[in-house]
């Protein structure tokens, strides 16, 4: 079992932390995320889904279950997409 604790847009290879800073910061803006500051050593930052963000949280299921029996798909229109602008 994955015991990782980390917050899953860490998880993520191919992100700048330029973008792993700005993200959160935007979803807590949004209201999309709560975010809590655990004042220990080293400080820790908690960030869980707003009622709001739960509301999205299907949706953003089906989508990714769409894009996940879709990616082939796509892959292929990408390749003929990008032949085209040549």
């Amino acid at each position: 079992m994955d015991c990782d604790r980390s917050p899953p847009w860490r998880r993520v290879g191919g992100i700048s932390q330029q973008m792993l800073t700005r993200t959160p910061k935007t979803l807590e803006r949004d209201g999309m995320v709560e975010r809590t500051v655990r004042h220990s050593t080293p400080p820790q930052v908690e960030y869980t889904l707003s009622p709001l963000g739960h509301s999205l949280s299907e949706t953003a299921r089906h989508l990714a279950d769409w894009a996940a029996a879709d990616q082939g798909v796509i892959a292929v229109n990408r390749p003929h997409y990008d032949a085209s602008l040549i």
